[in-house]
């Protein structure tokens, strides 16, 4: 159980939810009456890092202590490069 802070006046309008997923979006999280869809993402082999939220993890978050969402994109985001950039790090090397 994930217990964020909302104030939203939107909802994901259930009566797409099965075309979403059959295109590949994951319902990660759902309210506690699982009526609403609060959390979707896609896979890794459709996109690096893609997370969308209900919620506002900014409400929770501070410059030292971020919201989980906002240090798993950061990771993220440090590794992808990582990964991009070690290529033409080697090549540099070798010229």
């Amino acid at each position: 159980v994930v217990r964020e802070r909302h104030r939203h006046r939107y909802e994901f309008n259930n009566r797409y939810r099965q075309k979403f997923e059959d295109l590949g979006l994951v319902i990660a999280g759902k309210s506690m009456d699982d009526l609403l869809v609060e959390i979707v993402e896609l896979p890794e082999h459709k996109h690096p890092w893609f997370v969308a939220c209900q919620f506002h993890p900014e409400f929770t978050s501070t410059p030292r202590d971020g919201h989980p969402l906002f240090m798993g994109f950061v990771r993220s985001a440090r590794e992808y490069k990582s990964v991009r950039t070690a290529p033409r790090l080697a090549q540099v090397a070798s010229a």
